[in-house]
C-alpha cells in the first residue's frame, strides 16, 4: 500500500530495527501533556462499555473553549475522518484546491467523484494564496479547501483574504471549508482564526484536532464546527455512531483543561523555528513556513529522502504533492536537541 502521508514510523522499524527520529510529521514538540496521559490510564477502566457516540462531555468542553454553542460541534476519529464524511455528505461535483494543500481533502473528494480544480501557488511569491484563487470561484464550484496555515507550505493566508473568499463562497453557493488543524502553532492565532465567524458565514466549515497540538495522533480525535444545523446533522449521519472511542473522548477533554499548554508550544515552537531556518540558512537552503514546520526545495532530484533515512531520521517527501515535484521537503519543528541532530546529519548529508 502506497502510503501518502509522513509518519510511517513503523515501515521504518520494520525496516531497520530500531525507531527513528520523526521530522516527518508535524506534532507538538512539548509531547502528550501529563494530565493527558493519566486521563488517557484513568479511561481504561470504561472500556468495556459503548462510548458515548454524541461525546456530549468532549463537545461542551470544545464548545467552551473555543467559543461557540455546542451544536455548532461535531468530533470524528481524526480530522481526516470528518473530511471524508463532509465529501460524503455535500457530494460536490467539482471543488477548488490550492496546489499544493493537504493532500487528503483531494483523497476524501475523488471517493465521490467530484472533479478537482487545482489553483497553483507560485513559488516566486512564497506559494501564497492570491486574489486570482477567488475569481475561480464560480457558480460551477461546490466546495473550496483552504488551509490555514498551508500544508506543506507553512504560508499563512492574511484573514481579510479568507474573509473575501468565504464571501464569494457564499455568493455563488459553495461551502468553504478552512482547515485550521495547525492555526494552534502560530503566533497571534487568535486575530487569524474564522471562529467568530462562524455565525455570519453559513457555508462556513472549520476543521481542527487535537492531532497536532495536544500530540496526539495515535488517538484520532478531530473535530469540525458550523454554524449550519442541518449540514452538522448531514455529516454526523454518514459516519458511523461510534468514531470517537471513550479513551480518545477523556483524552480531549483532559487536554482542553491542561493549563497555558497551548502557549507554552507556540512560545517553543516560534524560538525553534527560528533556530532551523537559521540552521538551514547557513547551509545555503531558504526555508518558508510560520507553523511548527518548515519547507524547503533542494536540486537533489529527491535524494534526501533516502539519504536522511539511512542515518536514522525521517523527512517528508513532498513530490507526491499536487503541483511539486523531486526535491521539495518539509521538516517539523521539534526539541533543540533533536533540531541540532537534524541539522548536524543534513550538513554530513549534503558535504
Amino acid at each position: 500500500m502506497a502510503l501518502i502521508h509522513g509518519g510511517d514510523i513503523q515501515g521504518f522499524i520494520d525496516e531497520y530495527g530500531y525507531a527513528p527520529l520523526d521530522f516527518s510529521s508535524n506534532i507538538s514538540p512539548l509531547g502528550l501533556p501529563a494530565t493527558v496521559s493519566e486521563a488517557i490510564a484513568k479511561s481504561i477502566a470504561g472500556v468495556e462499555r459503548y462510548p458515548d457516540p454524541l461525546c456530549r462531555r468532549l463537545v461542551g468542553a470544545i464548545a467552551a473553549h473555543d467559543g461557540v454553542e455546542a451544536n455548532q460541534v461535531l468530533c470524528g476519529n481524526g480530522s481526516a475522518d470528518i473530511i471524508f464524511r463532509l465529501a460524503l455528505a455535500l457530494r460536490p461535483s467539482r471543488a477548488l484546491l490550492p496546489a499544493p494543500t493537504f493532500a487528503e481533502y483531494e483523497e476524501a473528494l475523488g471517493v465521490v467523484g467530484c472533479e478537482v480544480l487545482h489553483h497553483q501557488l507560485d513559488p516566486a511569491v512564497g506559494f501564497q494564496l492570491d486574489l486570482g484563487f477567488i475569481e475561480r470561484i464560480d457558480s460551477s464550484v461546490d466546495a473550496v479547501f483552504v488551509c490555514q496555515p498551508n500544508n506543506p507550505t507553512g504560508t499563512v493566508t492574511p484573514r481579510d483574504l479568507l474573509l473575501e473568499i468565504a464571501a464569494r463562497c457564499a455568493q455563488v453557493g459553495a461551502r468553504l471549508i478552512v482547515d485550521e488543524c495547525f492555526v494552534g502553532f502560530l503566533e497571534g492565532a487568535d486575530a487569524l482564526t474564522l471562529v467568530p465567524e462562524l455565525p455570519g458565514h453559513p457555508e462556513l466549515i472549520i476543521l481542527k484536532a487535537f492531532t497536532k497540538v495536544y500530540a496526539m495522533p495515535g488517538l484520532r480525535l478531530g473535530y469540525m464546527l458550523s454554524a449550519d444545523g442541518e449540514l452538522i446533522e448531514a455529516v454526523r449521519r454518514v459516519g458511523q455512531p461510534w468514531s470517537v472511542s471513550s479513551v480518545a473522548q477523556e483524552a480531549g477533554i483532559a487536554a482542553l483543561e491542561v493549563a497555558g499548554y497551548e502557549a507554552r508550544g507556540v512560545e517553543m515552537v516560534a524560538r525553534e523555528r527560528v533556530f532551523l531556518r537559521e540552521g538551514l540558512a547557513s547551509l545555503g537552503i531558504e526555508a518558508l513556513g510560520e507553523a511548527n514546520f518548515l519547507f524547503f526545495k533542494l536540486d537533489d532530484g529527491g535524494a534526501l529522502t533516502g539519504v536522511m533515512r539511512e542515518r536514522g531520521i525521517l523527512i517528508r517527501d513532498c513530490s507526491n504533492y499536487a503541483g511539486l515535484d523531486a526535491g521539495f521537503y518539509r521538516i517539523a519543528v521539534r526539541t533543540h536537541e533533536e533540531n541540532e541532530r537534524f541539522l548536524a546529519t543534513l550538513e554530513s548529508c549534503l558535504a
